[in-house]
């Protein structure tokens, strides 16, 4: 009934969001040309079983699963696709709605405070992460700096800035997750 262009909003991130998502799944099963010189896609850092010993998939199917998880529960990204992809408009986490927020928090898979665990493992991968971006300053023995060498090193100061600010981070960290024991935090007391 809206006669304005409302999906022009979430056009870029259907396209963007999508074809990030196809793009990430073709990688994921391909399972080659991940490596080249000091460069390891971050897709598969870090790299697990490359020669297929004991995992006959690709080695990116094992590393994948878990930022794949935390964006799946994570409240920015879970409000980009739900918005984009199914038009569904949910609460912030400081909104007024206490019954929306609460039950959209009893619904699977969020009621095991997933986003404040796979936040916390994530900054596992981040050391990876910032290993590679390391090693990719380096070139058979001799510095110096490539386009994916920037590439890389952006990739991982965005991911991290994007860590430390995230919601489940500071929910974990003000323990006001049920997944961890409360630590004390600056503004409350012990």
């Amino acid at each position: 009934m809206r006669r304005d262009v409302w999906w022009l909003e979430l056009l870029p991130v259907i396209v963007l969001l999508g074809a990030f998502g196809i793009y990430a799944t073709l990688r994921a099963f391909e399972g080659t040309y991940y490596e080249w010189g000091p460069y390891l896609s971050p897709f598969y850092s870090p790299l697990i079983d490359p020669h297929h010993r004991w995992w006959p998939f690709s080695p990116a199917l094992l590393i994948l699963i878990w930022p794949l998880g935390f964006r799946v529960t994570c409240y920015y990204y879970r409000k980009a696709y739900y918005r984009a992809f199914s038009s569904i408009r949910l609460p912030a986490p400081s909104a007024k709605a206490a019954n929306t927020a609460t039950e959209e928090r009893l619904r699977f898979p969020l009621f095991f405070k997933l986003a404040s665990l796979l936040s916390v493992c994530g900054f596992i991968f981040l050391a990876f992460l910032w290993r590679d971006a390391f090693h990719a300053f380096f070139f058979d023995g001799h510095m110096g700096v490539g386009l994916g060498t920037l590439v890389l090193l952006f990739n991982v100061i965005l991911l991290t800035v994007y860590a430390l600010s995230c919601h489940s981070l500071r929910t974990f960290w003000e323990g006001g997750s049920t997944a961890f024991p409360a630590w004390p935090s600056p503004g409350r007391g012990i």
